[in-house]
């Protein structure tokens, strides 16, 4: 029975040393390059709340402090300071409007941050333009707000998002799921001489219009979460096997900062194995209830993440995160 019980134990060592020499990144090509740091939104305002879904309106949980900071998220201005911080790729969320037009704008509805009222695609943009967008934000659950009327006609179009003179990328996030708004952003993209191939622009959010995009422009990033979900799944156990599931092919790989190490190979094989299939690996903020919806907000999390990754990272507070990688 001994005998038997060590020939198990043996057994099950060989198969844990192999699955180990499978998956070391010591072996694995060196990535070149370094992270490339995606700033959520902008430059934006954070919020007090943890554990806010993502049409949870975040202005009326502003963190103290930031009742002098008149950039806010979506806006050219923001995009300009995501960059000045060292973003390298700035994410940004476009609906469109009543008369055809597109705009950033990160809410459906206009309730939360302007003084205006209703689903955004109900408004024209001249309509847009005359709103508040710093109206809603408040510090200290609706005594004050320190911002209003500092956010006046700064709901900027897609085109001049564009024009801002950044020279980066931009991740689009679809916040509705008509397949008809990646055909508007497209021809607007192609009216602005851009091609996102090229650019490296990406795209996710809402299914149908996410996939269109990619049918639209071959070749360009472009995922939704189900997707990125079905990878991230069946990577977790079927790297640990050496094996790059079908679901991450072309797709993108989200990683928890904190869940770095139950990752098969991590970083360099990981990187190996998703580059190969045509696929993209995003570090997000820990996760909250086993889904991680936020950004880096510290530049000290940086520490966390191995020096030769070189795939993207989420950060909320560019601000703060991107000083920190030049230091």
């Amino acid at each position: 029975m001994k005998k038997k019980l060590l020939w198990v134990l043996g057994g099950l060592w060989m198969v844990f040393v192999m699955v180990m020499l499978l998956n070391s990144p010591r072996w694995a090509p060196e990535p070149g390059g370094g992270m490339k740091m995606i700033a959520d939104r902008g430059v934006h305002h954070l919020s007090t709340s943890t554990d806010m879904g993502g049409d949870d309106c975040s202005a009326q949980h502003m963190l103290p402090g930031q009742e002098e900071q008149e950039i806010f998220e979506n806006t050219v201005h923001s995009i300009r300071a995501a960059v000045t911080a060292k973003a390298d790729m700035v994410e940004v969320d476009v609906a469109p409007t009543k008369d055809g037009k597109m705009v950033l704008f990160h809410d459906r509805t206009l309730d939360c941050r302007t003084n205006g009222k209703g689903d955004i695609r109900d408004r024209t943009l001249a309509e847009l333009k005359a709103l508040d967008i710093g109206h809603g934000y408040t510090a200290d659950g609706g005594k004050s707000f320190a911002l209003r009327g500092k956010g006046l006609g700064k709901i900027a179009t897609v085109e001049e998002a564009i024009a801002s003179e950044t020279y980066k990328p931009f991740l689009f996030n679809f916040r509705g799921n008509d397949a008809a708004e990646a055909d508007q952003l497209a021809a607007i993209l192609k009216a602005a001489g851009r091609d996102p191939v090229t650019e490296g622009d990406g795209f996710y959010g809402g299914e149908a219009p996410t996939k269109r995009m990619a049918e639209l422009f071959p070749g360009v990033w472009a995922w939704t979460k189900s997707a990125a979900k079905a990878c991230s799944k069946d990577y977790a156990w079927m790297g640990w096997l050496g094996i790059t599931p079908d679901s991450c092919k072309n797709s993108t790989l989200v990683v928890p900062l904190y869940d770095q190490w139950m990752i098969a190979g991590w970083p360099s094989r990981t990187i190996a194995r998703i580059n190969a299939v045509g696929g993209r690996i995003v570090i997000v903020g820990p996760a909250t209830d086993g889904e991680a919806t936020r950004g880096l907000t510290h530049g000290n999390q940086l520490a966390d993440i191995p020096t030769s990754y070189n795939g993207y990272v989420m950060v909320d507070d560019i601000s703060q995160v991107g000083p920190a990688l030049i230091r």
